[in-house]
């Protein structure tokens, strides 16, 4: 493949202290989804930052450092963590269910392990022969749909103050746009400090917990991990939470599979080739298992930063990893994170409408480069059936049902993701229906030799 114009593989090229502030942006970038996730579901935000860093530091160990990809908090899960930690009702505030949520992360850390079990197959059978399961007709309505189910949360944010929103639209517009040389690179730290300037004034930023915060502090206790539970574990909850939690890794792993696709189709590499499918689901579920038994979110691949990379165009993976270790110093300084924290909500759904809309059109482009021929009716449907499910079900409610007396909740990414891998291995299938897609899982190489 040919470098993309203007694209820096090398961002040594630019010195360290512009690479540390590219490191910084990814920080932010992630920050605002990052921290909304133990927000919802009442984790704990310091271990959340940790357990990011960590997890993306194993990431990029396992993916031999060539993966520009961050780890963040996954969204797919919120559903799960309700289902089976929702949290305590008290008057006119709610409490976190510290009680339940334990469960609910051994059911995130099982789901984590089919991640292993795909890993471990695409190992022994051949990526091609379990990537046919998984092609861009439904990879690509996949980012499609996690770019406009996330949008909302995004929507929900600007509406506390669209003067603050939309001039945090502007700045990355700008910057981006007409920005020249550092500038350029850096359009969501500057949104996000131009907005969040902005915001002093119409009385949104709130410093009273950054006041009460300590400087220094430990990310996590060891009563609200897993390792609590086998002190008097509850079979039943047990059984629940596996069985209710697990399926939501359906959708996650064909999202992992769906944004190695969109990394490798922003820089110009292909990840699924070298280092590897398997290697980058190793990576994201073993990441996921270690922070959900310590207590934290499950980890993802990070569209926000994909995000960022289309913007930047700057693609080398040690300012991902320069990131990853911000995050990990800040998860133990409750005062800096809790400065962080008061980031305007209508700052962070400025920048994350940016973000979510990227993830979007970074699916159409999966779509577009893989040639997928919509003129077939057998790929108008799955893409349809996908997107329908995947975003109406978000917008209406999880689908839920009991099996015995298990209550099974699936999110829309679930059942979006479940839907089309069936459709896909069930409806006929022609040649042209792939056309140009072989470029998503060959080698430069084989291309070659099958022009021939």
């Amino acid at each position: 493949m040919s470098d993309k114009k203007d694209a820096i593989y090398d961002a040594k090229t630019l010195g360290y202290p512009k690479m540390f502030v590219l490191g910084l942006q990814h920080m932010f970038a992630m920050f605002g989804a990052t921290v909304l996730v133990p927000a919802l579901t009442g984790l704990s935000v310091s271990a959340t930052l940790l357990f990011a860093g960590l997890g993306t530091l194993l990431f990029h160990f396992l993916t031999k450092g060539k993966v520009p990809a961050f780890l963040g908090s996954s969204f797919a899960f919120i559903g799960g963590y309700a289902a089976i930690a929702p949290f305590i009702e008290d008057g006119d505030s709610k409490l976190p269910n510290t009680a339940l949520l334990p469960y609910a992360c051994l059911g995130v850390a099982a789901a984590g392990c089919l991640y292993l079990v795909l890993a471990g197959l695409i190992r022994a059978f051949g990526q091609k022969k379990v990537m046919r399961f998984f092609p861009p007709i439904v990879t690509g309505p996949i980012i499609i749909a996690i770019g406009l189910t996330l949008s909302s949360s995004a929507i929900d944010n600007c509406k506390q103050n669209w003067i603050v929103a939309v001039l945090a639209i502007l700045v990355v517009i700008v910057c981006n746009i007409y920005g020249k040389g550092m500038i350029k690179i850096v359009p969501i730290i500057l949104g996000v400090f131009v907005s969040y300037i902005a915001a002093l004034p119409f009385g949104l930023v709130d410093f009273t917990a950054v006041k009460e915060a300590a400087w220094i502090g430990l990310p996590f206790q060891m009563e609200n991990t897993v390792f609590s539970i086998f002190k008097s574990p509850d079979s039943s909850l047990i059984a629940t939470a596996i069985i209710t939690i697990m399926p939501i890794a359906l959708a996650t792993m064909v999202e992992h599979i769906g944004d190695i696709s969109a990394i490798s189709s922003t820089t110009n590499r292909n990840f699924i080739e070298d280092p590897g499918l398997h290697r980058t689901l190793l990576g994201d579920g073993l990441a996921t298992i270690l922070a959900s038994l310590f207590g934290a979110p499950a980890n993802t691949t990070y569209g926000e930063n994909t995000g960022v990379l289309s913007l930047t165009k700057v693609y080398d993976p040690v300012v991902i990893r320069i990131a990853a270790v911000c995050a990990i110093v800040v998860s133990f300084s409750p005062k800096f994170a809790a400065l962080i924290a008061s980031m305007p909500a209508a700052t962070i759904g400025g920048v994350s409408i940016v973000l979510y809309g990227m993830i979007s059109a970074v699916g159409v482009r999966n779509v577009v480069e893989n040639q997928v021929d919509f003129s077939r009716s057998r790929n108008i449907i799955i893409a349809a059936l996908i997107l329908g499910l995947s975003i109406g079900i978000n917008y209406s409610g999880a689908i839920t049902f009991s099996l015995g007396e298990v209550n099974i909740s699936l999110s829309g990414l679930a059942v979006g993701a479940l839907v089309g891998i069936i459709l896909n291995a069930v409806l006929p299938l022609e040649e042209k229906d792939y056309k140009g897609a072989s470029k998503a899982f060959t080698t430069e190489e084989e291309e070659a030799e099958a022009k021939k």
